[in-house]
């Protein structure tokens, strides 16, 4: 039996795209490929993060999106998130370990840093191996799956919105991405986490898949750099009923849908029965 072919896969928004996931499984028909997956972790384009760690949470739980679509179609994968500059994360993947094959996934041209900062020359002209170049525009990635972000705080784990993510897998396979922005006041970090950790392990037990996150306490802009950091294809945002959301007050649903092109659908929900409203 022949060798496993050893390849590097390269990508930061793109790495959840179906292009790129197409073109590692067409490198399997030529015989049994490794894969190990680098992700240049990136910095959001609204607002600020004020927790380190968001960036690196949201590069590790695309990564996490990657590997198991890679599993889906067999392929096995390990992955890790690199240094943000993708010339030099790229150069301590081959530093570390021998490739057969580089293939790097960028937006198209026009959105492209890293095509702008002429990457994939870069790599070509450094390493001895071939490099490849995928080109993912997330705009067009049309599959049986839908991707939906889900934002919520306090009512993250409210039966209305258990209720309406498990009708929404049932009519199609999604993949859900879970946001909690922060709470302030006397909510602490950990708070915002158990709760996370509770809805997660509830749609898990009810065979829906999602990740999840803490992110910025506001959350118009956890909301806006999450569209950066994930290629979702539908928003759905749970609050409290109108006379109780500080959400609603601020007109944040309306907000999300002047401000992107995807679907915004609005669930009225409260929290568990465990946690009372601050």
């Amino acid at each position: 039996m022949a060798d496993a072919q050893n390849i590097l896969v390269v990508a930061n928004e793109t790495v959840v795209g179906r292009d790129l996931i197409e073109a590692v499984r067409r490198h399997s028909d030529e015989g049994h490929v490794a894969v190990h997956v680098i992700c240049p972790q990136s910095s959001p384009k609204h607002g600020y993060v004020i927790y380190d760690e968001s960036v690196r949470d949201a590069a590790e739980n695309r990564l996490s999106m990657t590997i198991a679509q890679m599993r889906e179609v067999g392929l096995e994968a390990t992955g890790e998130v690199m240094d943000p500059d993708p010339y030099s994360a790229v150069m301590d993947a081959v530093g570390e370990g021998s490739y057969d094959q580089i293939i790097i996934s960028t937006h198209p041209e026009t959105r492209s840093g890293w095509l702008r900062q002429d990457l994939i020359s870069r790599v070509e002209s450094t390493v001895d191996c071939p490099v490849e170049h995928v080109v993912v525009d997330m705009g067009t990635q049309e599959e049986h799956v839908v991707r939906t972000l889900v934002v919520a705080n306090q009512t993250v784990g409210g039966q209305a919105l258990i209720d309406q993510l498990k009708a929404m897998s049932e009519e199609v396979t999604h993949r859900f991405v879970v946001i909690c922005p922060q709470g302030g006041g006397q909510e602490g970090e950990g708070d915002a986490h158990r709760r996370l950790a509770r809805t997660l392990s509830r749609l898990e037990k009810e065979g829906i898949e999602a990740i999840g996150q803490v992110t910025h306490p506001d959350p118009f802009t956890a909301i806006k750099t999450a569209l950066d950091f994930y290629g979702v294809d539908e928003v759905v945002i749970s609050t409290f009923p109108e006379t109780r959301s500080g959400w609603l007050r601020e007109d944040l649903v309306g907000r999300v849908r002047s401000g992107t092109d995807k679907p915004v659908h609005h669930v009225v929900s409260e929290p568990e029965p465990v946690e009372a409203e601050s």
